[in-house]
């Protein structure tokens, strides 16, 4: 009996349907709007073709709505169709299409957008066959082949087209592109017929992603109408090439911006690592955008941004995070990226417990991994190794690499290599990691080893892989090893892909290893150099004592262009204080300030004291400590007292010498070397009884010289020797025969020990 009552309920409002839409659209109420985004009617037309009723569906298009003329009538449900299938029903958009008592080619080609839309090409070629065509159908299947990759199928489709336009064009261009054919891209493009702002754009943008920032710029140039499309896909070339300055300037000089270009900048200074100038920059958007709110990439790039500026600025990490949830800023988190960048950001400044909060809302892999980094940036290794194992089952690269990377900087050396020998399918990343690691403890031997182990693996070593251990190289002043790799790489692809950061390690290895002419001669060979190439090569120089030679790179430097930094004053002010150039010394010191905006650091202010002393003039050391803007520590007054010591013969040695001693022991009671530099003082002045003195109140306070040490590098082991050892006599008795040969007056070949990774 319930049954039947159901089915007459049912058929009165499938009558009620067609006699009265109005009266039906009340009766369903909200049970059609389930539909969503749909009129009542057009809710009402899609459940009957979800429903298989056809016939009824074609009933329903003829009385409802009543459009007047026939034209106006295929327009409208062309325009159905076209709104079926963007929303996913692809099926009740095809079934209205086969009902539809009249079509035109607007109704094809919305058909055929709609397969191409859904991937569906086997069906988009049927209906294109059959179909009558004009060039908005040729385009739309041009396409589909470029979507799915078929770059040779779509230009021989393209060539048959009998008629194109710019939109047919840029389909062709923007297509091979994407498929990262961008020489046959640009052959296209230089045989446009016409070209719009579009064109333009997306050549711009392909070099750009394809890392060919000075083919953008050529072209960039060269355009004639630009639009904010085009200057913001500029400005993020020269950020994701690393020229900020670059693109900040072409920011500045935008005639307009959007809350795209806004964030273009300030994620361009994040990921560069100028955090402060990306906060900075929001506060200038608000102003200049006070209607419009931040995207998702802002808040992410903010995220990071607040979490680079590390611990000190926590509070500016929580205000971001209270105006993302008070504005609602969370509904476009669509893909969980802003809750990671916020994980992140808690981690890196030390805000565990909200990180640990965040985290619990969304599980995932990426966010553990952000929160593994977490715990050992702060030093809580027992923690991380806690998360790690609880996620063991989800492990990734990352994972492993962050923990053996942890276990490296606490000096586990055993137990990173431990998980590094169980991580299965380690890559270039991985490996780089434990080389960096094992440098970082000071295992160079081990090291070396590790990267034959790696090529034997059949893994190509990184440049970041070579670099660190170039940088070991010089660190231990092992030239041997260096011209090694030098020569490995030289014998591998990085040869013909010179990297910028790979160049500056050779230039820094070979300076450090005494071979300063082999620095030279890469520096000069160099296409493009940076900031730490000049810096490399003049502090080179300055080492060497070619003060004359550095303080001409630095002036070369400037001519180039490029803007020296701390560390390049650094080098030019130590050259000044070795060759005595006093005056030249001040005078650099004071464009530091006042010409290069440099603000100098304790480094600084001590290369000058040092420049001074040096020079004999301790009395005008002395008086330069007295006017420093901030309160001197121990190092500055220990760096006066050591040049008390070089200078003994001069008369205000020692009055200068126990005043800088007093304040340095005041500051720091057992610093060996000032106790050291004030004996050599009474020492030299043959103020004896005052130097067995002070050597006995060094004994008393415990304090004890760390012994001098030499190192020589033998059979690829460093040796180090400590100023007093006993077995100093049986080694020299060892190293000496290699130098003085064998008693005969002939030198003896050492057997060669190389790294057995290739032979020059």
């Amino acid at each position: 009996m319930r049954a039947l009552c159901v089915k007459k309920v049912y058929c009165f409002l499938w009558k009620l349907s067609f006699d009265s839409p109005i009266r039906c659209r009340r009766f369903f109420g909200n049970a059609i709007s389930s539909y969503g985004g749909f009129s009542n009617e057009e809710a009402l037309i899609l459940r009957r073709l979800s429903e298989g009723g056809l016939v009824h569906a074609r009933h329903l298009l003829d009385r409802v709505p009543q459009r007047g003329s026939s034209i106006s009538r295929v327009i409208y449900w062309t325009s159905l169709l076209t709104k079926y299938a963007k929303a996913g029903y692809l099926e009740q958009a095809r079934a209205l299409f086969e009902v539809m008592p009249e079509k035109n080619i607007v109704t094809c080609n919305a058909m055929l957008t709609g397969y191409v839309k859904r991937r569906r090409l086997d069906e988009a070629w049927t209906l294109f066959r059959e179909m009558p065509k004009n060039v908005v159908s040729w385009t739309v299947m041009l396409t589909a082949l470029c979507d799915d990759g078929r770059c040779e199928d779509a230009i021989e489709l393209f060539d048959e087209m009998p008629e194109r336009n710019v939109v047919s064009w840029n389909t062709l261009v923007t297509g091979l592109i994407r498929n990262g054919d961008m020489e046959k891209a640009r052959q296209v493009f230089d045989t446009m017929p016409s070209r719009d702002v579009v064109s333009w754009n997306a050549m711009i943008k392909g070099y750009i992603e394809n890392d060919g920032i000075d083919e953008a710029r050529l072209l960039f140039e060269k355009m004639s109408e630009k639009n904010v499309v085009t200057w913001t896909s500029m400005v993020y070339g020269y950020c994701r090439d690393g020229d900020v300055e670059q693109a900040y300037r072409l920011f500045c000089e935008m005639p307009e911006r959007n809350v795209v270009s806004w964030t273009a900048m300030i994620s361009g200074f994040a990921w560069n690592e100028l955090y402060r100038e990306a906060l900075l920059l929001f506060l200038e958007m608000k102003k200049d955008l006070d209607a419009i709110s931040p995207n998702g990439e802002t808040l992410i790039s903010l995220a990071y941004a607040c979490g680079g500026l590390g611990v000190g600025y926590r509070r500016l990490g929580e205000q971001l995070h209270a105006q993302v949830i008070s504005n609602g800023w969370e509904s476009v988190d669509h893909d969980g990226r802003l809750a990671r960048s916020l994980v992140h950001m808690y981690a890196s400044s030390g805000l565990i417990g909200s990180a640990q909060s965040l985290l619990n809302e969304s599980f995932d892999l990426q966010s553990f991994n952000i929160m593994i980094n977490g715990y050992l940036k702060i030093g809580d290794l027992e923690r991380a190794q806690t998360l790690f194992k609880k996620v063991e089952s989800l492990h990734d690269k990352v994972s492993w690499t962050s923990m053996i990377d942890g276990y490296l900087d606490a000096g586990d050396v055993s137990r990173a290599f431990d998980l590094f020998q169980k991580l299965h399918d380690k890559d270039g990343v991985t490996w780089t990691v434990m080389i960096s690691g094992l440098v970082r403890n000071e295992l160079f031997t081990e090291a070396s080893s590790l990267l034959s182990d790696m090529v034997r693996h059949g893994l190509k070593p990184l440049n970041s892989t070579y670099s660190v251990l170039l940088s070991s190289a010089g660190a231990t002043s092992n030239l041997d090893q260096g011209k090694h790799l030098h020569c490995v790489i030289a014998k591998t692809t990085a040869c013909y892909d010179p990297d910028l950061i790979l160049q500056n390690s050779l230039v820094s290895m070979y300076a450090k290893c005494g071979a300063i002419e082999d620095a030279d001669e890469i520096f000069s060979k160099m296409v493009r150099k940076d900031t730490v190439s000049w810096n490399s090569m003049i502090m080179g120089l300055s080492h060497h004592g070619l003060a004359d030679k550095s303080l001409k790179l630095f002036n070369e430097m400037l001519d180039s262009g490029m803007k020296p930094n701390s560390v390049t004053f650094l080098a030019v002010l130590s050259a000044c204080s070795h060759s005595g150039l006093i005056t030249r010394g001040l005078e650099l010191f004071k464009a530091m300030k006042e010409i290069h905006s440099i603000q100098p650091g304790i480094e600084h202010y001590i290369s000058m004291i040092d420049l001074l002393g040096r020079a004999g003039k301790l009395r005008e050391a002395e008086e330069f400590i007295s006017a420093l803007p901030f309160t001197p520590d121990h190092t500055v007054y220990g760096a006066l007292l050591g040049l008390c010591g070089l200078n003994w013969r001069d008369r205000d040695a020692e009055g200068v010498a126990e005043r800088a001693a007093t304040r340095l022991l005041e500051l720091d009671p057992v610093n060996a070397p000032g106790h050291v530099a004030l004996c050599n003082v009474y020492a030299g002045l043959g103020r004896h009884e005052m130097e067995k003195e002070m050597r006995k109140e060094m004994g008393f306070k415990g304090v004890k010289k760390t012994p001098g040490c030499s190192w020589i590098v033998l059979n690829g082991r460093a040796n180090v020797f400590l100023s007093g050892d006993k077995s100093a006599s049986d080694i020299a008795q060892m190293i000496l025969p290699m130098f003085y040969g064998n008693g005969s007056g002939m030198l003896e070949e050492e057997e060669e020990k190389p790294l057995t990774l290739c032979h020059c």
